[in-house]
């Protein structure tokens, strides 16, 4: 017989005799579920998901450890059930109708052994008892299973005395919740994971999109800022988020660094062909800007400010370049145009106050000329009005802003008078009298004879003869009318 470890204590502090036992006994403390074999160090993975992505469900709050509870008194009519003690300290277990050795408590009496002994299953009970509180608890399963086995190793070992078939009853019982709460752990782990994959999935798709877009119509300034983001949401989800497995989170990583490749790529080249293209805009306007401050001092009004018109619409027509410098050259541009036109408008201006006296000239002859109208005598207000053109020439320029009205004034008059000499010419054409008298003749002739037409078809009744010749006459009556009135305008 081997002693147990709780014997060796107890003979070591008191004077009891030693303890024999049937089997190797085990430590009557709770047992201590052994440590989790340490993990091999898992990889650092590339970095993951949005930093608002859904965290994994927290496992419930697992209360600190439960002592096991104090061993009352030992029942000794309870324990009698399922043991007995002989005089010599000698303990046996009633199990299934048959007995089973567990030990020996020399020295002491038969129910002090027999206690003994009950304390040690009450010891296992108790241990039973704390992992149903860490199931009911849903504390993580991890090593449960474990625990069960050694708890059901230590009943096997027919070392202690009590309801063994009750305590395996309940074990069996443990190892279906255990098996319950493992899948429900699988399945929130499962379920976590899936909305990290879809999170960190969500993102190396959106930086694919942009990484695509049109590098000639992306903004960049936006997608790189939504890109920045997109990688800070990355670095915290690898730092806080749960892990995929290696092969997930580099595949994952792979596309998303190729995505921000891509994207740095098309965003360099375009800001390349960007500056290159500003420059070369910048060299098109430096040099309408030196054509217009070369025109700028120019005195040759009409011809500068043409000039300027087809040196603005080149200008128009010009690529822009980088916004600073656009600026800077159409204020260049715009100072030669301003400094052209103010001058020019100093000497109209001066030309304007120079031509008032003239204006007032042109005015008068305006007056006079107007009262020639209506026209009753054409050549009188022919003579009078060649007198008013001598002395509006005469009369000089007039201000530049008043031109166009005066013009207008003198114009209308002479328009009327070559509308009277229009008029007397139509009149007074030989040849056109001679026409007008020819074609009259001519139709009084065809008139006559339709008259006789139409009076003998009426003589002979030929209704048919009479229409047609009432049509015709009536139809050469109007010409007839219509000649003589252009005959009264000859005469």
């Amino acid at each position: 017989m081997t002693h147990s470890q709780e014997s060796d204590e107890t003979l070591a502090s008191t004077t009891e005799p030693p303890v024999t036992e049937n089997a190797p006994v085990e430590s009557t403390t709770a047992a201590t579920p052994a440590p989790a074999p340490a993990s091999a160090p898992v990889p650092s993975p590339s970095p993951a998901a949005f930093a608002a992505r859904p965290k994994v469900p927290a496992p419930a709050a697992v209360p600190a450890p439960l002592a096991a509870p104090a061993v009352p008194a030992v029942n000794l009519a309870e324990a009698a059930k399922f043991g007995r003690a002989e005089e010599d300290g000698h303990v046996f277990l009633i199990l299934d109708g048959e007995e089973f050795p567990v030990g020996q408590y020399p020295g002491a009496t038969k129910d002090e052994a027999l206690s003994y002994f009950v304390r040690k299953f009450d010891d296992i009970l108790a241990q039973i008892i704390l992992l149903e509180q860490r199931v009911e608890a849903k504390a993580p399963t991890t090593d449960m299973n474990k625990t069960v086995t050694h708890l059901r190793e230590q009943l096997g070992e027919r070392t202690s005395v009590g309801d063994v078939n009750a305590a395996l009853a309940r074990l069996l019982a443990l190892e279906a919740n255990i098996k319950a709460l493992a899948a429900a752990e699988r399945a929130a782990h499962d379920s976590a994971r899936a909305v990290e994959l879809a999170a960190r999935e969500a993102i190396v798709a959106e930086a694919e999109t942009i990484s695509a877009e049109d590098p000639a119509t992306i903004q960049w300034k936006v997608s790189s800022a939504r890109m920045n983001e997109l990688f800070e949401s990355w670095k915290t989800a690898q730092k806080s988020g749960m892990r995929l497995g290696r092969a997930t989170e580099e595949g994952l990583w792979k596309r998303f660094r190729s995505a921000r490749t891509v994207f740095d790529r098309h965003r360099r080249a375009y800001f390349s062909q960007l500056d290159n293209n500003n420059a070369s805009a910048k060299s098109t306007k430096e040099a309408l800007i030196a054509a217009a401050e070369e025109l700028a001092t120019s005195t040759e009004w009409g011809y500068a400010a043409g000039e300027y018109r087809r040196l603005m619409d080149q200008w128009k027509s010009s690529p822009r370049a980088s916004r600073k410098d656009d600026d800077a050259l159409w204020a260049r541009f715009r100072g030669a145009q301003d400094k052209f036109f103010a001058a020019r408008q100093a000497a109209n201006s001066a030309l304007d106050e120079e031509f008032g006296a003239n204006l007032v000239v042109k005015e008068a002859l305006i007056t006079e000329a107007q009262a020639l109208l209506p026209i009753k005598d054409l050549s009188a207000a022919k003579k009078a009005l060649q007198s008013i053109r001598d002395r509006w020439e005469a009369a000089g320029k007039v201000p530049r802003n008043d031109m166009q009205r005066v013009e207008a004034g003198l114009r209308k008059v002479e328009d009327a008078v070559r509308t009277a000499e229009d008029d007397n010419w139509r009149r007074s054409d030989p040849e056109a009298k001679a026409r007008t008298s020819s074609a009259l003749s001519q139709l009084e002739a065809t008139i006559a004879g339709l008259k006789d037409d139409l009076a003998a078809a009426e003589k002979a009744g030929d209704a048919r003869k009479v229409a047609k010749a009432t049509e015709a006459l009536a139809a050469r009556e109007l010409w007839l009318e219509q000649i003589q009135k252009a005959a009264q305008d000859f005469s």
